[in-house]
């Protein structure tokens, strides 16, 4: 492995770190109960899925850097990999389902839309039909747990539906779902994105794997999206330079080096340009 790669990454936490505080439990999956006030004040990433939902709930869930205020009736989901803090105010009352990656693969279809939209859209408001059907299904899967001889059938299919209900709610309230839905090149784009980003910072690049002209891409994305192409390149090498400034002692330089750029004055140049702030002026806030 390569030294310099194997130090970048932020500090990742198991499941394991979390069994002794479970409601109920197996192997491969955890149920928690959150009551009360909450705080973790240093950013960290998990190698497994979470999906938070609340029900009486208020305080702060930074994730991936963004703050998103915590409400009553939200899912707040995390992919491994993503970077988090949180302050859950007193008189919280919430649910959480901690999934190991093998397991989540066996329900996983059920999220209807790219991985990376949820990525970009963690914190999704229901609607009072829709948390009473979730609230359901997490007391389902907490019963289960608890049985001696848990059914991992049974557990697959009600997180199926919970995923499901997840990605209806979705629907709803992120605009972009639907032109994802309706343009597939796009959806396909995102996906590259997440996959090159590193490496390729060229629109000619994503167009070519496209099967489609520079130009028409760009067209696509300012259409549907109302940013260009280069734009949605730039946010995804922005969100990952904010994990690793946020998350990791690494220093800039390495940083440079990881995300792809050659020139550690250029990466500084370009963050500044996205942001409005150095990084190492960045990195000092966290």
């Amino acid at each position: 492995m390569d030294k310099r790669n194997a130090n970048i990454w932020a500090p990742v936490i198991g499941l394991d770190g979390f069994r002794k505080e479970q409601t109920a439990g197996r192997e491969e999956l955890l149920f928690n109960e959150l009551h009360g006030e909450r705080l973790i004040d240093k950013p960290h990433k998990h190698d497994f899925f979470i999906i938070n939902l609340f029900d009486k709930a208020s305080g702060v869930h930074t994730i991936d850097s963004i703050d998103y205020p915590i409400k009553d009736h939200q899912v707040h989901v995390l992919f491994p990999g993503q970077m988090h803090k949180w302050h859950v105010y007193a008189g919280t009352i919430g649910y959480q389902l901690m999934i190991e990656r093998s397991f989540f693969e066996h329900f996983a279809p059920f999220f209807r839309f790219s991985f990376t939209n949820y990525q970009n859209h963690p914190v999704i408001d229901l609607t009072k039909e829709a948390f009473i059907q979730l609230h359901y299904e997490f007391e389902s899967v907490k019963k289960e747990l608890e049985r001696e001889h848990s059914l991992i059938p049974l557990i697959t299919a009600r997180a199926g539906v919970i995923a499901a209900i997840v990605s209806r709610e979705a629907e709803h309230v992120f605009t972009e779902f639907k032109v994802y839905q309706s343009v597939p090149r796009l959806a396909k784009f995102n996906m590259l994105i997440d996959e090159f980003f590193r490496a390729q910072k060229m629109v000619a690049f994503y167009a070519d794997k496209l099967h489609i002209s520079p130009n028409y891409l760009n067209i696509l994305c300012k259409k549907h999206l109302k940013i260009s192409a280069t734009q949605l390149i730039h946010q995804r090498i922005c969100v990952e330079a904010k994990r690793l400034l946020q998350s990791t002692e690494s220093s800039i330089k390495e940083i440079t080096f990881e995300l792809g750029f050659a020139d550690q004055a250029y990466f500084s140049n370009f963050f500044k340009q996205q942001t409005g702030v150095s990084p190492s002026d960045f990195r000092e806030k966290r």
